[in-house]
């Protein structure tokens, strides 16, 4: 079955039963839209906020604590003294916790209700014989449209009849440069959407003319809707931090149920009462579980999107900020991303003289050339509401406006000098237009366009040199504008194109490109530096597309270009070995940029996605971070992203690589805080159990630490500032533990160490009467290791801030975890020191000789590490 675009319109004028000139009757109308339905699109189902909670509520270690939690308050039930601080304490973390994921993930995508956005507008439609203004909502396939200039094109459709129209389908193709319609092109084979001249797109922008068409798709089969089925389809996968953080939770569950369990019956075998050994079991569950881990997960993330924002990018979805810093592929749309999506004049060449460029070297005989082709344009110059000029009109022809303004000409007063007396407009067939001026006492007659299509008209001109030259300004991804001439004394009975365009005299060749931004190359640089490949990705021409990755330093060879067509021969398996092969890809659709995208992906790779327009949102949609333009980008390509770049600025997503990676590195950092704690707390309930001591502390004193000691100090690995040379490593693995590069055996040894001297600590307070006044005990023993478990768990801090030594960065270059720190060991010694919290917790008042041991014992974990760093510096060097 042929395509619309393959159909004849008469054709498709007899498939819907319409004649053109009186359109659908209301009968024809409404039984289409029945068959079709409205020209909208669908709907994507939300979560309700109470369903996100407990999604949020359902993971292993929440479980655990939940469970744990019942527990305690159905056993201080039965007990005549019982209380509920344990539980409740508890379950007030459980729900924090839950209630933040769910927060976050309140910052849904809106990319469908943007996409609708588009159609929310009106459309001259032939209904009825007559004119009508109706919603575009209410277009159905068959209806015949008119289309002027700044119309939103509503719906897909076959052009019945057009005049000059030129229509702006980068939103849907990429490509800057606007697409020329020809409603008498037909097509016999396929040929890819930007060079369907006999079609219009919906969501796309009228630029020139006017046009007459019969709508053939509507809502979600139209090439919008399409790529809105792509954004409904696409679901975004977890996050490199989230996998792990869910087998790290995973793990620690598995240690506190097997480790509750081998305490319980060890108890029980030692003759202890079962109900005590049960809550000694639910103790030893809630030592290993570090609560406040993922709020300061959030936390550290949320610190790194504030900073963020001072770096010109917002952060829509904050696990983002952590995948980032593992991305290893940035995929980058051409136009408007790393380009500046503005044709620019960068040379020009004039018959008998050399390449001029345009911004440092300008010649009169190159100013002539633009001066000639300006007057045979028909962009202009106009002034905003806020006094700002701007200049309207065709791509190419706005370039070569700006020259002349850029060079203090006015082309109003020019256009006054010589003034236009005829004009051929802009043919799409022909790809020339043609003016006549009168200058001064004569005439001339001025046309501009393709070289392959006005040359032959000439003959006057160095060909060989200017075919030259057209090959040069093509190698360097330029369109090249034809300028040439006639003059005339009188003019002629006829101004027709049989006269105008013939036997002209070639002037000059304009080249005009979507140039680079400035910023980069530099940017791409140091992606590369940091391990980070950047891929170009576009729906411009493999030529030009080459050509401004060359510049960038993005290709090294034509060889790594690949265009849509080839890419399409290739199958998805063939793409996942070939990908790393091609670091352009040239002429894609929408589904070809996500194929690239899961390619990567495939390989293990975390794919950065940038884009601003409608063929870039399932793109963005699907990639682990979606990077879309705040200035240039569409509401949809914001929608669907996960990051919005608000400078425009390519370089940023480096910088937001960078805060990233800080993120990921502070978060390992209070990972390694609190796991030690936390291992070393089963470790010591374990241990003690073993050796027939009992349960050394109890379950509320393990939560205060966990809270208090380890909680507070943790939030401020959030303003941690990065180690030196970090932006020179390799980006994270996708499957790389979190605890590689030696974290998990720095957990390990510290979770001994601070085991050994809690344990110490627990046998001088019970077995050894160190004071007169206080003898011996276990509530002596059990207030010495609450004091020291929780002193060296802050301390600890410092340990964890670095691989350099806590005397060399300084104990207060970070003063927020300074002052945590201060905080948390006033916090656990007033609870030691007044009587009515003291008996709240169990707690006996302890004698100056019990208070040196817990203080001696809390400090020594902090100088040990400091002679292993020093070891480990010594053998680096």
């Amino acid at each position: 079955m042929k395509d619309n675009y393959q159909q004849s319109s008469q054709e498709l004028l007899n498939k819907y039963h319409v004649k053109q000139e009186e359109g659908l009757s209301t009968e024809q109308v409404e039984k289409s839209r029945q068959e079709y339905g409205d020209n909208s699109f669908e709907k994507q189902k939300k979560e309700s906020f109470l369903k996100k909670i407990i999604y949020h509520s359902l993971d292993v270690t929440t479980i655990i604590l939940l469970v744990a939690a019942i527990i305690s308050i159905t056993i201080n039930i039965s007990q005549p003294d019982g209380h509920f601080l344990e539980g409740a304490i508890i379950i007030l973390i459980v729900i924090l916790n839950a209630f933040l994921g769910a927060n976050q993930e309140r910052n849904a995508e809106k990319s469908l209700e943007s996409l609708q956005a588009l159609t929310k507008q009106t459309s001259t439609v032939i209904r009825n014989g007559t004119k009508q203004i109706v919603e575009s909502s209410e277009l159905v396939p068959g209806d015949i449209i008119e289309l002027e200039t700044g119309d939103v094109v509503s719906a897909d459709a076959r052009l019945l009849e057009s005049n000059e129209l030129s229509i702006d389908e980068s939103p849907l193709t990429g490509e800057s440069l606007s697409s020329e319609k020809n409603s008498q092109t037909t097509f016999k084979e396929d040929v890819s959407l930007g060079d369907r001249e006999n079609m219009v797109y919906s969501g796309c922008l009228v630029n020139t003319g006017r046009g007459l068409a019969i709508v053939t798709e509507t809502g979600m089969h139209t090439e919008m809707g399409k790529i809105a089925s792509l954004l409904s389809s696409e679901t975004n996968e977890k996050t490199p931090l989230q996998n792990r953080l869910n087998v790290l939770g995973k793990k620690i569950s598995y240690l506190a149920l097997a480790a509750a369990f081998v305490v319980f019956i060890i108890g029980l075998l030692q003759g202890e009462p079962m109900l005590e050994m049960f809550m000694t079991a639910v103790s030893l569950a809630v030592a290993a579980i570090p609560e406040t881990l993922m709020v300061i997960v959030t936390v550290t993330l949320s610190v790194s999107v504030q900073k963020m924002v001072k770096r010109h990018a917002i952060i829509r979805k904050i696990p983002a900020v952590e995948t980032l810093g593992s991305a290893s592929i940035i995929c980058s749309d051409k136009t408007g991303t790393l380009t500046q999506n503005k044709m620019t004049a960068k040379e020009v060449w004039t018959d008998g003289f050399n390449i001029i460029d345009v911004e440092n070297s300008m010649t009169d005989g190159a100013m002539n050339v633009i001066k000639m082709a300006s007057l045979c344009s028909n962009a202009t110059i106009q002034e905003t509401e806020d006094g700002v000029e701007e200049i309207i009109g065709d791509a190419t022809e706005q370039a070569i406006v700006k020259v002349l303004d850029d060079n203090d000409i006015k082309k109003e007063e020019y256009d006054i000098e010589k003034p236009r007396i005829v004009e051929i407009p802009f043919n799409s067939t022909k790809k020339m237009m043609t003016t006549v001026h009168k200058n001064g006492d004569h005439y001339v007659s001025i046309t501009k366009g393709s070289f392959d299509h006005i040359v032959p008209l000439c003959k006057d001109g160095d060909f060989k040199q200017a075919a030259t030259i057209n090959r040069r300004f093509g190698k360097k991804g330029m369109r090249v504008i034809t300028v040439a001439f006639k003059y005339y004394d009188e003019l002629p009975d006829v101004l027709d194109e049989a006269e105008l365009e013939k036997d002209l005299t070639l002037l000059g060749l304009i080249g005009i490109i979507d140039p680079p931004r400035p910023e980069s190359k530099a940017a791409i640089e140091r992606a590369k530096k940091a391990g980070i490949r950047t891929i170009m990705i576009t729906g411009d021409h493999i030529v030009t597309a080459s050509a401004i990755a060359k510049e960038l330093g993005i290709l090294k060879s034509d060889t790594e270009a690949l265009s849509g067509e080839d890419l399409s021969m290739l199958t998805d398996e063939e793409l996942k070995e070939a990908v790393v092969n091609y670091n352009v890809y040239a002429r894609v659709s929408p589904e070809d940029k996500i194929r690239i995208v899961k390619a990567w992906q495939a390989r293990g790779e975390v794919v950065a996605m940038t884009g601003d327009g409608v063929n870039d949102a399932p793109a963005l949609n699907a990639s682990d971070v979606g990077c879309a333009m705040g200035i240039s980008g569409t509401e949809v390509a914001k929608g669907a992203s996960d990051m919005i770049l608000t400078d425009d600025n390519f370089a940023t997503i480096i910088d937001a690589v960078e805060e990233g990676r800080t993120a990921y590195a502070n978060i390992r950092k209070a990972i390694n805080f609190l796991l030690t704690a936390n291992i070393s707390e089963v470790f010591i309930l374990t241990l003690a159990i073993l050796f027939g001591w009992g349960a050394p502390v109890m379950a509320i004193h393990l939560l205060i630490i966990n809270v208090v000691a380890d909680g507070l100090p943790g939030f401020t690995f959030a303003v941690e500032k990065p180690e030196e040379g970090f932006m020179s490593q390799k980006p994270i693995s996708k499957n790389q533990s979190i605890f590689a590069d030696g974290l998990g055996k720095w957990i390990g040894w510290n979770g001994v160490m601070f085991t050994m001297i809690s344990l110490f600590g627990y046998y001088l307070g019970r077995f050894v009467n160190l004071s007169s006044q206080i003898g011996a005990s276990h509530d002596v023993a059990q207030t010495m290791i609450f004091l020291i478990i929780g002193y060296s768990s802050v301390i600890h801090a410092f340990n964890c801030r670095s691989s350099q030594s806590i005397f060399s960065i300084g104990f207060t270059s970070n003063k927020k975890m300074f002052q945590m720190i201060l905080l948390s060991l006033s916090i656990l010694t007033v609870l030691t020191l007044v009587p009515f919290l003291r008996d709240a917790l169990f707690l006996v008042p302890l004698a100056p000789i019990h208070w040196i041991i817990v203080i001696v014992l809390s400090v020594l974990p902090l100088f040990v590490t400091e002679l292993v760093k020093l070891h480990y510096r010594r053998d680096d060097e």
